[in-house]
């Protein structure tokens, strides 16, 4: 199973990160990052699969996944219309906030238990979700004490499961997450333009053969078609902001129209103007 290293860009002054409805459903994106992640999805029937655990749930989920935990999105393959926000921390708010700061011992808590990744339901997940929805209507200061109570809720509710018996623990070193980290930064940074696998084997001070091999056995996946997925996943996102496909083609890096069709047609199973035609005819007649 393919796995990606989540390069996550947060505002430097800022603790979390807000993301209302990325739209990844069709795009198999079974990755893992640092920051802890609150996901709340409604209007799906659909799987979570974090790390070891895959469990179908129906309607909605409010899944709370701990720190380097793989997972997949939660959308994917869903077809009906639905809402999805996905809310999260940088891990050194952890250790610089909860913990030292005693009326804050349950939500620290809380975030120890999400290592084994939890699930919420009832009263508790829809009134979560409910607020989780209009989260992004607060000013920023209210956003930070919204959390704040947020996870102050989640941490005194017996409305949840967790996913594994024991901390889930990530297979990959902390090399090798270092190692990931710098290339997926370097991709998310110049994605857009033309990248030489000889960049990234000098990042990694390996030789060029010795990277392919690497980047192979540690993702499951060549380079070129990790470089390829990543572009189009980024296409999808300017097509759905309004994008031409000729647009989208040159802005995400590829030099020939053709190659960008062709190769989206492959990972996405159509082409880019279905792709965008079917989003539209969905948002506009639902």
């Amino acid at each position: 199973m393919k796995i990606q290293l989540e390069s996550i860009k947060t505002d430097a002054n800022s603790s979390f990160r807000l993301l209302r409805n990325p739209r990844l459903n069709d795009l198999f994106y079974w990755h893992f990052h640092p920051e802890y992640e609150l996901v709340y999805i409604e209007g799906a029937d659909g799987h979570r699969h974090v790390g070891n655990h895959i469990s179908p749930y129906y309607e909605s989920d409010l899944v709370l996944i701990g720190s380097n935990i793989p997972h997949l999105n939660f959308d994917y393959g869903v077809q009906t219309d639905y809402e999805k926000v996905v809310l999260q921390i940088r891990p050194d708010f952890k250790t610089q906030f909860f913990r030292e700061i005693p009326e804050l011992s349950a939500i620290f808590g809380l975030f120890e238990k999400s290592e084994h990744g939890i699930a919420f339901s009832g009263a508790t997940k829809a009134m979560v979700g409910r607020r989780l929805k209009r989260f992004y209507r607060l000013p920023f200061f209210q956003q930070f004490l919204e959390i704040l109570d947020i996870f102050q809720v989640l941490a005194n509710s017996s409305e949840y499961h967790l996913l594994h018996e024991q901390p889930y623990v990530n297979r990959y070193s902390e090399r090798e997450k270092n190692r990931l980290s710098r290339i997926y930064t370097f991709v998310d940074e110049h994605y857009q333009q033309k990248i030489a696998i000889k960049e990234l084997a000098d990042i990694c001070n390996l030789s060029v053969p010795a990277f392919c091999r690497y980047f192979k056995k540690v993702t499951g996946n060549t380079f070129i078609g990790f470089l390829n997925q990543y572009r189009i996943s980024q296409a999808k996102k300017l097509l759905l902001k309004g994008r031409n496909v000729s647009e989208a083609c040159y802005e995400c890096g590829f030099e020939s129209l053709s190659y960008f069709n062709r190769t989206f047609h492959r990972i996405a199973g159509e082409n880019p103007s279905v792709f965008k035609k079917r989003h539209f005819k969905t948002k506009y007649h639902s």
